[in-house]
């Protein structure tokens, strides 16, 4: 187990790029343990006001705890942040200055035996990142068949095994299924050339099957189909990535903004030509952040002050 609890990732850039300031309203949709978000509280300090959600109801317990200093200034919600929209209307706010994701898995969860998130030890195989997720991973290796669960592996860890270890799995589960983290581990080793390099031969697979119980991936198309109309004029939007696929849908939905805002209103422009990565000192302490990508978009309306107070209310 880690000696220290989750650190924020890039978090200086984040809030270099969040532009945080005071009378303004921000937007955590991964609030975790309120890392991040605290910062945010701190930087636009007194009168900056943050929304967090989170799916995981451990997450928002922890979040509200560590947040409970800052009062009326923080309001948490427990649910996806492809869900922001709905909260920010129940609020009655047309929009925010500033929305955050950090679609890393925390530390907490990782270590969190009964989610079956890692391979270092045994657990269930769950992956389950809300418990009002019907889907585990052990569901899906019963039910699905092989060449399905090819393509997941393939496409979603990109793994290159993916079809060789499918099979294995389908073999073992005619004799009995797969409960354990341990069993899959088993079976993917036996299934794989021997290990060579710092990669384990397990990590594409879990996480391959943690996005597919999660759904992760549309999840985060819906939320970009509609955060653009999220953000007030000025207002930014940033996303830390930590696979490529996640990196590649985030920065083609940039893309599209910028391009489409060449000949309407609003108008939107990339701030990070190449995706922010930690630095050497950052990733020493926390290797965790090793492969994170930060990407941030601004909203630009002609005609309107940066920033201006429509969409705000009283929280």
């Amino acid at each position: 187990m880690e000696d220290s609890p989750h650190r924020p990732v890039l978090l200086a850039e984040v809030l270099e790029y969040l532009n945080c300031r005071p009378g303004r309203v921000y937007a955590d949709g991964t609030v975790g343990s309120g890392g991040h978000a605290r910062a945010i509280l701190e930087q636009s300090s007194p009168t900056g006001k943050l929304i967090g959600l989170d799916w995981d109801e451990q997450a928002i317990g922890r979040a509200e705890e560590n947040l409970a200093v800052f009062g009326e200034r923080v309001e948490l919600h427990k649910g996806d942040f492809k869900d922001m929209k709905t909260v920010l209307e129940a609020l009655s706010l047309v929009g925010v200055d500033g929305i955050l994701l950090d679609l890393g898995v925390s530390t907490e969860q990782l270590e969190d035996r009964e989610r079956g998130l890692s391979f270092r030890w045994d657990a269930p195989l769950d992956m389950r990142m809300s418990l009002d997720t019907k889907i585990t991973a052990r569901g899906l290796l019963r039910e699905l068949s092989v060449p399905k669960m090819s393509d997941i592996f393939h496409e979603y860890g990109e793994e290159r095994w993916a079809r060789r270890i499918a099979k294995a799995i389908g073999r073992r589960r005619q004799r009995k299924p797969l409960r354990t983290t341990r069993e899959l581990v088993e079976v993917i080793e036996e299934s794989v050339p021997a290990r060579r390099g710092r990669i384990h031969p397990a990590t594409r697979v879990f996480q391959a099957l943690r996005i597919a119980v999660n759904d992760e991936l549309n999840n985060l198309k819906t939320f970009l189909g509609q955060s653009a109309g999220l953000l007030l004029p000025g207002g930014r939007l940033c996303v830390i990535s930590f696979h490529s696929l996640e990196d590649r849908i985030v920065k083609e939905h940039f893309r599209q903004w910028a391009k489409a805002a060449e000949r309407e209103s609003p108008r939107f422009r990339i701030l990070t030509r190449k995706p922010v990565v930690p630095s050497y000192e950052e990733v020493v302490r926390n290797p965790k952040a090793r492969s994170a990508k930060l990407r941030a978009v601004e909203k630009v309306l002609e005609g309107t002050s940066k920033g201006g107070g429509d969409g705000r209310s009283d929280l």
